[in-house]
């Protein structure tokens, strides 16, 4: 399996636990590369006495961060992802398309077929351990995300999650469900996962929009303002600038789409 130029060679932290075990699974030889690239003493030399040495020490160490954060972010998107779509007890071929469609729109086409035969390995190792056995994984892995990465981004893989869920056109009540658990695991609200899932009808449909800033149409002026300032906060772009171009303008993405639900409401109360 010819991966390794969409998911680089360092990996951050699912080198251990259960995401690390479905790693070394579904990546072979570029997750043992990537240990061996993380303890390869000239990739880790002692700190030298020059300042300059030191300098290029630190932006080498951060450099190696950012690139296994963002590889960990790509791995365990695809392994969520390989749930949601087993959700329904079923893979279809329009599902699998469906996921071609997204990774290439989101991530370019080297994206496509690398992340298609990583989840084609994860589907792999589903009918190996058994569905529970496969749940009780994602579960752990949840957890380990969790413990890993900050508000921001969790809260833009799930974004990812919720894009793929409807990018056939409808969302079944196995997806809805399956997303609100491994939200809950991940530590957010089933109300995050309602906001996203309106998203994308926000600027034609005014419950959508309220829907996504999570209040009601009763609401005053100011709790409405209130509830965008904290989305905005909560969903900026910046905040994952880390992960990589793809995965920020994504996020732009997204938050346009909330400044548009903001303006629908906006709008219709004339303020």
């Amino acid at each position: 399996m010819a991966v390794g130029k969409w998911i680089g060679g360092i990996l951050g932290f699912i080198q251990g636990g259960p995401l690390g075990a479905l790693a070394g699974f579904a990546l072979g030889w570029l997750f043992d590369k990537g240990i061996d690239a993380v303890n390869d003493p000239h990739n880790n030399p002692q700190q030298s006495d020059n300042g300059y040495h030191a300098y290029q020490q630190y932006t080498q160490n951060r450099r190696q961060y950012e690139e296994g954060q963002r590889n960990s972010f790509l791995f365990s998107l695809l392994t969520l992802t390989s749930y949601i779509i087993r959700a329904d007890g079923k893979v279809m071929h329009s599902e699998m398309e469906m996921v071609r469609t997204f990774l290439r729109q989101n991530f370019g086409p080297m994206a496509v077929d690398e992340g298609e035969k990583i989840l084609l390995k994860l589907f792999e190792h589903q009918k190996q351990v058994g569905w529970n056995n496969f749940r009780s994984t994602i579960y752990s892995a949840c957890l380990q995300i969790r413990q890993n990465m900050d508000d921001a981004q969790r809260l833009q893989l799930l974004h990812f999650l919720v894009m793929i869920a409807q990018v056939d056109g409808q969302v079944v009540m196995e997806e809805i469900n399956a997303l609100k658990e491994i939200a809950a695991n991940l530590g957010i609200s089933a109300a995050d996962v309602d906001s996203m899932l309106n998203l994308r009808d926000s600027s034609s449909n005014l419950e959508a929009a309220y829907k996504v800033l999570g209040v009601s149409p009763s609401a005053t002026d100011d709790e409405v303002k209130k509830a965008y300032r904290a989305m905005a906060l909560k969903h900026h772009p910046d905040r994952v600038s880390a992960l990589g171009e793809d995965v920020s303008k994504a996020a732009e993405k997204k938050f346009q789409e909330i400044n548009n639900a903001k303006e629908s409401i906006y709008k219709a109360r004339n303020l």
